[in-house]
């Protein structure tokens, strides 16, 4: 069986917005995310694990709210208190944290196909977040994460990285398509490359 992203029908490549004798290397650029896992960690309240002593894939859990532990394949973002979502390229991840998080102590549940992930890159990526969620971006560093709205839409905010600006932004894959005509009509205004 062959997965369908979840934007595969809409998602446009090229040049849209005010482009017009911009250098294309400085407009935003937006694409879909695919091939990723997406497993969701809960602690149960009855565990007495300390989540300081596990490591998934040589990553620390992220203890504090809003902080992100990363390498090349997998990211840790916090969640809420006792909950992580685990982004990861690596083929056999949910095997890897069944390994290291005993069911007895932690809920392990693949939400891979239940989300849409847009990733937005650029020096007007940020400008484009601030049109549609009340979060303050000039504070927001690489390697946070937050839940947010954008635009009614319940989304989560992971900053890949600077220089330039690089966001995934998840979503409920049923309100992928209007997410993306959110983010798409938002970067109108400086110009993006759908890439």
């Amino acid at each position: 069986m062959t997965g369908i992203s979840p934007l595969e029908s809409i998602h446009k490549k090229g040049l849209f917005g005010d482009h017009h004798k911009k250098n294309e290397n400085e407009l935003a650029r937006i694409s879909e995310v695919k091939n990723l896992s997406i497993i969701q960690l809960v602690q149960y309240k009855k565990s007495k694990v300390n989540i300081n002593d596990i490591k998934i894939e040589n990553l620390e859990i992220p203890a504090e709210s809003s902080h992100v532990k990363s390498n090349n394949q997998t990211r840790i973002l916090w969640s809420a208190p006792g909950t992580w979502l685990i982004l990861s390229s690596k083929e056999d991840i949910i095997e890897t944290i069944k390994k290291n998080c005993s069911e007895t102590d932690f809920a392990i549940t693949d939400i891979s196909h239940s989300r849409a992930i847009i990733q937005i890159q650029g020096n007007q990526a940020k400008e484009v977040l601030k049109k549609g969620s009340p979060i303050n971006f000039n504070e927001f560093s690489v390697n946070k994460c937050v839940g947010t709205m954008f635009h009614g839409i319940t989304i989560v905010i992971d900053s890949i990285a600077n220089n330039p600006d690089t966001f995934n932004l998840l979503v409920l894959r049923s309100f992928g398509e209007s997410f993306y005509h959110h983010i798409t009509d938002s970067a109108l205004e400086f110009g993006y490359v759908g890439i």
